[in-house]
């Protein structure tokens, strides 16, 4: 079942996709630009994903399934990206953290400053209770809880693109 094409292109697809990934947060932590505190809709993850589950589900759908795919199976598909390239970002954030200390005590400088400076707008929009709560968790915070952000933001970003590209590259032989 794992040799079958549908698991192995994806998958490679994915560890390529989630080294590139882990590339970037690398790069903006270093750049000065903290990766955890870019907009979801701004996420360079969004670009990345798109772009390599439409080139594994083509070669899959192309060379493997004789140009037969069905939206199932593009979803199953992009899935196994999914969780591949998550995975692989998310341990080498894990990995980050824990050699450069700074990784995640920046974070929470940063995310105190940003909760302070636009306080008013937290407020109304979660309740001073929630702001209040939240400012008080935000200190233990734990690389651990950076990883799991990039693994579960990598599956609601891809959600959305695995729906897409399986609907595009879906295609069906015509009976006659």
């Amino acid at each position: 079942m794992y040799n079958h094409p549908l698991f192995k292109i994806p998958f490679r697809f994915g560890l390529v996709a989630g080294m590139l990934g882990s590339l970037v947060v690398w790069v903006l932590y270093y750049m000065g630009k903290h990766p955890f505190l870019i907009p979801i809709l701004m996420d360079f993850r969004i670009v990345i994903y798109a772009i390599f589950i439409f080139m594994a589900l083509k070669i899959v759908r192309d060379n493997y399934l004789q140009g037969t795919l069905f939206f199932w199976q593009g979803m199953v598909g992009s899935y196994v990206f999914l969780i591949t390239a998550g995975l692989v970002g998310a341990l080498a954030t894990l990995g980050l953290a824990f050699w450069q200390k700074d990784f995640l005590m920046s974070y929470i400088r940063s995310t105190q400053m940003q909760m302070t400076h636009f306080k008013k707008e937290f407020v109304d929009n979660i309740g001073s209770a929630a702001y209040e709560q939240q400012m008080g968790q935000l200190t233990n915070t734990s690389a651990f809880a950076l990883a799991s952000d990039y693994f579960l933001k990598s599956l609601f970003i891809g959600l959305f693109l695995t729906i897409i590209i399986s609907v595009i590259l879906r295609k069906q032989k015509q009976t006659q």
